[in-house]
């Protein structure tokens, strides 16, 4: 047969590392990205883009743990390559936490970070109001830079990039193969998923250069966390809230929380306040899926709903993903040899 056509719906966190991953197994396929939204008008150009992962209940440890580890090592890589500026990833220390014991004294995924250990009680002085905490190093991603660095690496492997609202996956049958479902919080409507709802975000992009160490409130409710050229503060996580507008008394609160943690940042400057809406569910939908209408088909690969937790699991999901385009390619080829039958 000819080369597989696959289309990559979505190019934000998921779908442009998805679609680089697909570029890299399938080289010969025939890939294209498209979407309504780029960067820097994505889910992840809010998010603090922070290496520490997210539980999701309805997901196996041992899963969430590979997913973690693949991305770890494939950022790691990265940080310790001439290109680590251009992608906006760097390696960063800090502390997480706690007012009362966590559940589980050693996350499934210490052993993956740098350094995993108790804070010293030197250390706990600098937070009065807890009374135990973690020390690690992880690694961080900013973005645009490294939203647009994925963008550059997909063109570089020939890939096409259009501007497109799909408002229906089955629109895409007759022009392509595959079609890999990574619209975040559009897939609520465009895949019809009743499961998968907003997870309201509001933080604050600060300056405050001298602020080195992040710094995590136990349940992740408050952070602060030093990038390269800013320090993201947060956070809120509202239910089924899909509002886009900033709330002044949430960036108020957000401030005060974020200063009982780091009183110097009472002198950081140039705030600006972003709203995203993190697609969540129970677990993250990695699937293949087969639609049909009138005797055609259509072959679709979800990757979605990956909550607060895409940037700590994405190039895992996205070698999962690339797995399921693998299997939907096998069976295109299968199908066309019966056929010359």
């Amino acid at each position: 047969m000819a080369a597989p056509k696959v289309a990559v719906v979505g190019a934000g966190l998921i779908g442009l590392s998805t679609a680089l991953c697909i570029s890299e197994a399938f080289p010969s396929c025939r890939l294209s990205v498209l979407s309504e939204q780029f960067s820097p008008n994505t889910t992840g150009d809010v998010a603090a883009g922070m290496l520490i992962p997210h539980t999701y209940p309805g997901t196996p440890i041992h899963v969430q743990k590979q997913w973690f580890k693949e991305t770890f090592t494939y950022l790691f890589a990265i940080s310790n390559s001439a290109e680590a500026s251009e992608a906006g990833i760097h390696l960063v220390s800090g502390w997480q936490v706690f007012k009362t014991p966590p559940k589980d004294e050693v996350p499934f995924w210490s052993d993956i970070v740098l350094g995993f250990r108790p804070m010293s009680a030197a250390e706990l002085q600098k937070f009065p109001q807890h009374r135990s905490g973690q020390a690690f190093t992880t690694l961080k991603c900013d973005c645009p830079p490294y939203l647009l660095w994925l963008e550059k690496r997909l063109r570089a492997n020939g890939v096409q990039v259009h501007t497109r609202k799909v408002a229906d996956l089955w629109e895409l049958h007759r022009e392509y193969d595959v079609v890999v479902n990574c619209t975040g919080i559009g897939a609520h409507q465009l895949g019809g998923d009743p499961e998968l709802l907003p997870v309201r975000g509001q933080v604050l992009k600060v300056h405050a250069p001298w602020v080195k160490h992040f710094i995590r409130d136990g349940d992740g409710s408050t952070y602060v966390y030093p990038g390269i050229d800013s320090v993201t503060l947060g956070g809120t996580r509202e239910k089924g809230s899909w509002s886009l507008s900033p709330d002044p008394g949430t960036t108020k609160d957000i401030f005060d929380r974020c200063r009982s943690l780091e009183p110097s940042l009472q002198r950081a400057q140039d705030v600006r306040v972003k709203v995203g809406l993190r697609p969540s569910r129970s677990s993250v939908r990695l699937q293949r899926e087969v639609l049909s209408r009138g005797g055609a088909k259509l072959l679709v690969v979800h990757s979605y709903g990956h909550g607060a937790g895409g940037f700590s699991v994405h190039r895992g999901t996205a070698k999962e993903a690339t797995r399921l385009v693998g299997e939907c390619i096998a069976a295109l080829q299968g199908s066309s040899s019966r056929a010359k039958l």
